[in-house]
């Protein structure tokens, strides 16, 4: 059985921040996955499932309504909790998507309100939401990025 790409990076090594995951392409359509880091796998603690649910809803939300929206295949948590995985159309590359991440950041930093799709009608598990631990997660995410640009998986 082959080994999923994704178990291929050593965690142990693995810091926060925006890597190119993978690259697939079927009948001429290419789909750039990239892994948003957020903690440090195996030596901070994962994040917590409803400051995770939180961004997810607002990180899809920016990126469902940003002038890249048509490229958006998917954004969603990582089963690790230590990150997200942003799917999208065409060859991106980290340096190109690293300023539509930044904004997301920022639309999450300066949120107020009720989270968007989080109502029993529009979520399946709607009230577990925390914006104040999801701003901490996503500020301390954003200035990583802003200090340590890490672009490229360890080798």
């Amino acid at each position: 059985m082959k080994t999923i790409a994704s178990f291929t990076i050593n965690h142990l090594d693995l810091l926060p921040g925006l890597y190119l995951s993978r690259r697939d392409e079927k009948d001429g359509v290419a789909v750039t996955t990239f892994d948003l880091r957020f903690t440090a796998p195996n030596r901070e603690p994962a994040m917590d499932i409803a400051a995770l649910h939180t961004v997810e809803h607002l990180f899809a939300t920016y990126l469902r309504n940003s002038a890249a929206a048509d490229d958006v295949v998917y954004f969603g948590p990582m089963g690790c909790r230590t990150g997200c995985y942003l799917l999208m159309f065409g060859e991106k590359t980290p340096e190109e998507v690293l300023p539509l991440i930044i904004a997301a950041c920022d639309f999450t930093l300066a949120f107020e309100g009720d989270i968007p799709g989080a109502k029993a009608a529009e979520c399946g598990n709607w009230q577990e939401h925390d914006l104040p631990l999801a701003k901490h997660f996503v500020r301390r995410y954003k200035q990583d990025l802003l200090i340590h640009r890490r672009l490229t998986y360890p080798e």
